[in-house]
């Protein structure tokens, strides 16, 4: 396989866009429909906020599916297919069975509090449905990413090489994520959770992102010189969507959009942000652990900021810092120091914590 080298770019992908979900989801406490979507709203909503952020909600989960389709590349170099299932079962399975049970409640006890109900002990996937699908994918598509990477000098792999090497694959790909968007055809096009809709675009997203990392330097050289022309393009269709649609358009126009964000944010990234930093070292180690909690704190700061007699304008500062906040010192002062929650939250064992449980065994 040829992508050899860590990709820092991707790394930054997947970091901004659980930054850009956790802006997104505080967005949503202060509409005026929040409440129809479970969240705690606020008495005084800010509906301008939408403005920006449906040019957000096209892109940002099917990119998420983008990078663990490509995450998925890496963590294959070095294991074999039941070394994968393992993998990701500890990463993954164990993170969303637990968060099923023991982080999604926790929203649940919240909101009904706050609207005066009795709380109740409801476990569900909450937002963390996102790892349910990845899971999945993960064993629909591990045997051909096997076949791929065992026959890498086969046709089928040359081919796949070639059509991604060259803008023609991207108008394949871009067909490929509009016919699902025509067939399902979802209303509205950004209702991804726990939908066959969510479903289906995160599947083709995962394999794309998959083949694109799979195809090498060739499709990473064309994205790069075609960057510009990418995000134009997408944001005329963006601005054609809030003007001529009042930002609802069809679903096959907003499947386009959506590919052309996604395709301009990684020739972006690749361009100015393949390189390490000890910043993007940590935020990447916390960030998987932060899509987790972030709803309870979210939910957390609307609870306890909403009732509060000030303009709304501060309450969504407060509900942001309080958010972010939250999420980082939980994950700093608990979580990552923590043994026994690290696994819980997709994080591995300290290699020094795993040197000691040897020894112990060693010397019982």
């Amino acid at each position: 396989m040829l992508v050899t080298e860590r990709r820092y770019d991707i790394d930054w992908m997947r970091v901004i866009a659980i930054g850009l979900l956790l802006i997104y989801h505080i967005a949503i406490a202060f509409q005026p429909w929040g409440l129809l979507v479970g969240f705690i709203q606020s008495d005084e909503p800010m509906p301008s906020l939408w403005i920006p952020m449906t040019m957000l909600n096209v892109w940002r989960i099917p990119l998420l599916f983008f990078v663990s389709g490509m995450g998925v590349f890496f963590a294959m170099r070095k294991r074999n297919i039941l070394g994968l299932l393992k993998e990701r079962t500890v990463r993954i399975l164990i993170p969303f069975i637990f968060g099923f049970l023991a982080i999604s409640p926790l929203h649940v006890v919240l909101i009904m509090d706050y609207y005066g109900q009795a709380p109740q002990y409801m476990p569900s996937a909450g937002h963390l449905w996102f790892l349910g699908n990845i899971f999945t994918y993960v064993l629909i598509l591990s045997p051909l990413f096997y076949y791929l990477k065992k026959n890498d000098q086969g046709k089928l792999a040359v081919g796949i090489k070639k059509l991604f090497s060259n803008p023609l694959g991207l108008a394949v790909a871009i067909i490929i994520m509009v016919a699902e968007a025509v067939l399902v055809n979802p209303n509205p096009f950004e209702l991804y959770a726990e939908t066959w809709h969510g479903f289906f675009i995160g599947l083709l997203a995962f394999l794309l992102g998959f083949l694109f990392v799979f195809s090498g330097k060739g499709f990473w050289s064309m994205l790069l010189k075609w960057k510009w022309v990418f995000a134009i393009l997408a944001s005329a269709l963006y601005i054609f969507r809030l003007i001529e649609f009042d930002l609802v358009a069809p679903s096959y126009l907003m499947s386009i959009e959506s590919c052309l964000w996604i395709f301009s944010a990684f020739a972006f990234a690749l361009k100015y942000l393949n390189k390490p930093s000890k910043t993007l070292a940590y935020l990447s180690q916390a960030a998987y652990p932060i899509y987790i909690i972030h709803m309870f704190m979210l939910y957390g700061a609307c609870w306890l900021i909403f009732p509060l007699e000030i303009p709304v304008e501060l309450q969504f500062v407060l509900v942001v810092l309080f958010t972010f906040t939250g999420c980082f010192a939980l994950y700093e002062l608990v979580i990552r120091r923590v043994s026994l929650l690290r696994p819980l939250f997709g994080l591995k064992l300290e290699k020094r914590k795993i040197k000691q449980v040897n020894l112990e065994v060693k010397e019982v």
